[in-house]
């Protein structure tokens, strides 16, 4: 667990970009396979990166959300599915150490498990009926109160890294008043199970099978938190998506210059890197990168250094780095492409790969369309009339 020992964030920086490069050389084939990258899971449980953002007061390093986005994007760059897929983990753990909105015993319980064990768990929110949980429909999952114990029944769609996840964060909606809670549901418990239907054209390594749950009998006590409906507090652990995002984008940057600085078409003397039409297209893929890096890190670093009050003051700002890197991710991916020419449409390009998987960003929270709104209100509630 090198990883685990270093007692500094760019001394575990280091350690991760080392071993996460096996992850790139397997992304091809977890990709036409649509299989999952249970390999680069275990790497990741076994230098200890899973356990990085267990908060001190339980054992884990409690690092920055900083370091969380940073490290994001290194894994992003070498395969964009797994650096989503433990994304949420990760974000999750970090969230749930910040708001303090399970009991305490839970909690601490559920970290010792992460550090001892490796265990994982996701969020399952979405349903085929309310669509994205951002848009507030109540879930059609439900909840019974029975002899002590809770009977939860439902199905749950895009159960990101359902392959190995060890509990279920499931909301449903409470049959005696029709209020909405999380429970915390062990993979193993009867009635449970995970039905394959991932079939996307991108990302196709994230597993995100459905969940299906058939009268799962959950303890009354692993009702973990109630959801209140209305205004959601701040969520800086989001940045983990435009950080996987930001990290496929560079992949693609970096192979296009490379592309650029060896093919030598009989048309010209020396390579393609030399015509300014290239050049000129290098430099913009340049210029949206060093936009996408300063916007993710500064925001992050902002989050770290503010107390809640002002995090809550934050939600356009994170929506916004969220549009502005996914956005600029699609335009440096195609940049890339039209630098490489045809050949990046080869099954064995991994540009086509890269176009495919950054087209999922425009369809994890928040919508592009709902962060534009809250701009604009922002802007709107601020600006006085002359």
């Amino acid at each position: 667990m090198e990883l685990w020992k270093q007692p500094a964030m760019n001394e575990r920086l280091k350690v991760l970009e080392k071993d996460v490069q096996p992850f790139k050389q397997r992304a091809a084939l977890h990709d036409e396979e649509a299989s999952f990258p249970v390999e680069n899971i275990e790497t990741l449980k076994d230098i200890g990166y899973t356990a990085l953002t267990v908060p001190k007061r339980f054992g884990g390093k409690d690092i920055s959300l900083l370091e969380l986005v940073k490290a994001q994007e290194i894994i992003g760059k070498a395969d964009g599915s797994t650096a989503l897929s433990i994304g949420w983990h990760m974000g999750i753990v970090q969230n749930l150490g910040e708001q303090e909105s399970w009991p305490e015993e839970i909690y601490a319980s559920f970290c010792k498990e992460v550090l001892e064990d490796g265990v994982l768990l996701n969020n399952t929110a979405t349903e085929p009926a309310t669509g994205s949980p951002t848009r507030g429909g109540k879930p059609e999952t439900t909840a019974i109160l029975n002899n002590g114990q809770w009977e939860v029944t439902g199905r749950k769609t895009f159960t990101t890294m359902a392959p190995v996840l060890d509990y279920f964060v499931v909301s449903a909606t409470l049959e005696k008043d029709e209020s909405v809670a999380n429970f915390l549901i062990p993979r193993e418990s009867p009635g449970l199970s995970i039905e394959e239907t991932w079939d996307s054209i991108a990302m196709r390594g994230t597993g995100s099978h459905d969940l299906v749950l058939d009268k799962v009998k959950v303890p009354e006590d692993q009702l973990v938190a109630y959801l209140t409906p209305g205004e959601k507090p701040a969520a800086g652990w989001l940045l983990h998506i435009p950080a996987c995002y930001s990290g496929i984008a560079e992949a693609a940057k970096e192979y296009a210059v490379s592309f650029a600085k060896e093919y030598s078409p009989n048309s010209i003397n020396g390579t393609i890197s030399e015509l300014p039409n290239v050049r000129q297209k290098i430099g913009e893929m340049e210029l949206l990168s060093k936009q996408n890096k300063h916007f993710l890190t500064s925001v992050a670093a902002k989050w770290d250094q503010s107390g809640y009050e002002e995090r809550q003051t934050m939600k356009p700002e994170l929506g916004a780095v969220k549009y502005s890197i996914v956005n600029n991710a699609l335009s440096i991916v195609d940049t890339a492409m039209r630098i490489a020419g045809a050949r990046s449409l080869s099954q064995k390009n991994p540009l086509q790969r890269y176009y495919r998987d950054v087209r999922a960003g425009l369809h994890n929270p928040p919508m592009d369309d709902m962060t534009i709104m809250q701009l604009a209100s922002e802007i709107l509630n601020n600006v006085e009339t002359s």
